[in-house]
């Protein structure tokens, strides 16, 4: 059987990579489908026919994100020996992804959609959704061998730390000034 319409002339994965670095970049607001489309080398058309939508494209660059950027600071929090030394690792990853000589100095998770016009609801949802699951993976792994009526308030503290990062390296923090912020961090570990 025949298919209709031209044949698909780019491939999704690179598109999807390119999109990635547009959307974190710009935001999700800051990014227009034709900066979308002029950077993928595709046509806006061509952009719906295969993502649906620039907020499907947005959900799919963010699961990217986090299969890639977003991995080295999840990784860290489950392979650390002990809660203290996970999280640790994990701010640490984070500082380094956040400081990536070749990235925009931030997490999209926490910075690509913070505000926004009410028709972005859900992605500004996704987003928050995403954040609340880091706050879930912290609390796991902290439950693992932290008192259980410390775990959500310690789980919340470090949640926001990643986040404060993510606002600091936006905002011009260099690395060895995050590494400062996570020290201070940790020396908290104790008195959580």
């Amino acid at each position: 059987m025949a298919t209709r319409g031209r044949p698909r002339t780019f491939d999704p994965d690179v598109a999807l990579r390119q999109a990635l670095d547009v959307f974190w970049e710009r935001g999700y607001e800051g990014t227009s489908l034709s900066d979308l489309a002029d950077a993928m080398g595709i046509r806006s058309a061509s952009i719906y026919a295969y993502f649906g939508s620039k907020e499907n494209l947005f959900r799919q660059v963010m699961t990217l994100y986090g299969a890639t950027a977003g991995e080295p600071p999840r990784r860290a929090l489950r392979e650390g020996a002990t809660a203290r030394a996970a999280v640790h690792a994990m701010l640490r990853a984070t500082a380094d992804q956040i400081t990536h000589p070749e990235h925009p100095h931030y997490c999209m998770l926490i910075l690509a959609a913070p505000t926004g016009a009410v028709e972005n609801h859900a992605v500004r949802q996704l987003l928050a959704d995403g954040r609340h699951g880091m706050y879930e993976e912290i609390r796991e792994r902290l439950a693992t061998d932290v008192p259980p009526d410390h775990v959500d308030a310690i789980a919340r503290y470090y949640t926001t730390v990643v986040q404060g990062l993510s606002v600091q390296a936006r905002d011009g923090a260099t690395r060895a000034e995050l590494e400062t912020v996570i020290t201070c961090a940790m020396a908290a570990w104790d008195a959580l």
